[in-house]
Order: structure tokens, then sequence, then C-alpha cells
């Protein structure tokens, strides 16, 4: 399961594109299931399953219909289509919906519906693009369940594009992020996270009069100490084990606490640590600024 992330306008859905052979590089090379994306396109296609940001299902269509189509493109006879596409359904919670039209459906169970055509013909690798933007937590939860479930019930290889952090952090093996068109970095979730230094110690102090006195206290053990108000926050490794010092040596000289928080470090933090803005902050900034970089620009469809 590869998570791949980055701000709005970075380039992730670009790269998903030219990966299944529907945006042509103006340069470099990329092999997909084995095959070369630029001179071997069509086995590309033949190899992997596809889930578009916008769907792929029409409205007024059967849902069973779509399916059932989508596999026979494919090459599979309608008998295999229906079987495979009842046990997706099964699979992907979408039981009874088999008659129904995806404008009767439910968010989740379209994009639901989506991923069973990404599948019916039985990829060994599926690229998902942001799956589950759009839908309500509740649903959201639900997709990355299934999701997760390709991976341990099919062995299917996922390669996944979103912008929501714990999206990449619940499900992905592996992250990829993307920012401004170029790979800023790539590992396992906790190998990015340990570049930060350290986890965040936030206290909240009771009385203002001692935030100083807990600055001080605090830059003994922690790097890039910071106050806001009555906070006083900085990075300290293994806070764990350094913590319960910091308030023994706190409550010693007076200092009373409204709160104290340890956080462990984000992908944020790591995107923060990067590129030095928040990955957050990156999305409002170039949300309107689309998905393909001017390199592309004019590149065969």
């Amino acid at each position: 399961m590869v998570g791949f992330l980055g701000p709005n306008g970075a380039g992730k859905t670009t790269t998903l594109r030219m990966l299944t052979t529907l945006l042509k590089p103006t340069e470099g090379t990329a092999r997909v299931a084995g095959f070369d994306v630029a001179t071997q396109a069509q086995d590309v296609r033949r190899s992997i399953g596809y889930v578009s940001q916008a769907g792929s299902t029409f409205s007024s269509a059967i849902a069973g219909d779509e399916v059932m189509d989508h596999g026979m493109l494919y090459g599979m006879s309608r008998r295999d289509a229906e079987r495979k596409g009842k046990e997706l359904f099964e699979q992907l919670d979408l039981p009874g919906l088999w008659r129904r039209m995806p404008k009767n459906m439910s968010g989740g169970q379209k994009r639901r519906l989506d991923i069973a055509m990404g599948l019916i013909h039985e990829p060994n690798l599926v690229f998902l693009d942001e799956p589950t933007t759009g839908l309500d937590p509740q649903a959201r939860a639900n997709l990355w369940e299934h999701i997760a479930g390709l991976r341990a019930r099919q062995g299917v290889t996922v390669f996944l594009t979103t912008h929501y952090l714990d999206e990449a952090d619940h499900l992905a093996d592996r992250i990829v992020i993307i920012d401004k068109g170029r790979i800023v970095a790539s590992d396992t979730a906790d190998n990015l996270k340990a570049q930060v230094s350290g986890d965040l110690v936030d206290l909240e102090i009771s009385d203002a009069a001692q935030v100083a006195v807990a600055g001080e206290k605090l830059a003994a053990i922690a790097t890039g100490v910071e106050v806001e108000g009555r906070h006083v926050r900085g990075r300290v490794q293994r806070a764990g084990r350094a913590v319960p010092g910091l308030l023994r040596d706190l409550d010693g000289h007076g200092v009373s606490l409204d709160s104290i928080e340890v956080l462990r470090p984000t992908l944020d933090d790591v995107f923060l640590t990067l590129t030095g803005r928040s990955l957050r902050d990156a999305e409002a900034g170039e949300a309107s600024d689309g998905d393909q970089p001017d390199v592309l620009e004019g590149a065969d469809r």
C-alpha cells in the first residue's frame, strides 16, 4: 500500500495520469507492472485497475451492468464478469445494490462501486485517485476498511493518492510525498516521522507570570522552544522519559500547569521539516493552482 501525499497543485493527479498512461510524459521514464508507460502503454493498461477522482459510473445505468460491461471490456466472459462482480459487491459491502442506479446510491456506496469497477478484471495493481474526497467521516472510515482489505484479502498492490494526512498514515505501508512537482520524501511513515527531532511538548501555564520560568525549564531539555500566551512548546527527544523530571522541576519552582500535552510527530511535521511549511498551509495556499505543473502543458493525452 503506497500513499502518494501532497497538497493540491503538487502534481499528484498529473503523476497518476502519467503512470496510468492517460497523459504522455514529456521526459523521463517510468515502468508500471514491469512495462514502460511510454512504449508499452497497452500492456500497462491491461495490468492495472484505475479509479479516478471523478468516478467512472454512469449515474442512470444499472450498477451490476456497469461492472459487467467493464469486465467484458477487459476480455472477461459475461458469466465470469457477473460472478466476479457479485463477489466484489459482497466484499465491498454493496449487497442488494446490483440492480440499483448509481444516482440512487450514497456517496460512499458510489465510491465503493467505482472500486469494484477498477477490480473486476482482477489486476495485481490498482490506482486510487483521492477515493475519499467529499465523503463524510463515517463513510471515509468505512472505505478505509475496504481499501485495507484489498491488500489483505486479494494481495492487490494499491497506489493511493490523497491529501488527507490521517488517511496516508493509517493505510500506507510506504509514503511518497510530492511538493511542487518534486518528490521530497519516500519511506515508511514511522521512518519519516523519526526524522522530526522529538515529540512536541505543550505546557499550558496557570499563571502568566510563570511563563518565563517554564520556558527556561523546558529549554533545558527541548529544542525550538516557543511561547504563545500561556502556552510553552518545544521538541523533546524521548519525551516519555524526560517529562516526569520536567514536571518535578516545574513543581519545585512553583510553576502550576493547567494542562500538558505530548504529541508524537505527524506527517505534517515531516512536511514542515522537509519544506519549511505546513502541508495543510500549502494545501490552502495552492488549492486554486490545479494539479498540473507547467512542464506538462501541451502533453498528449
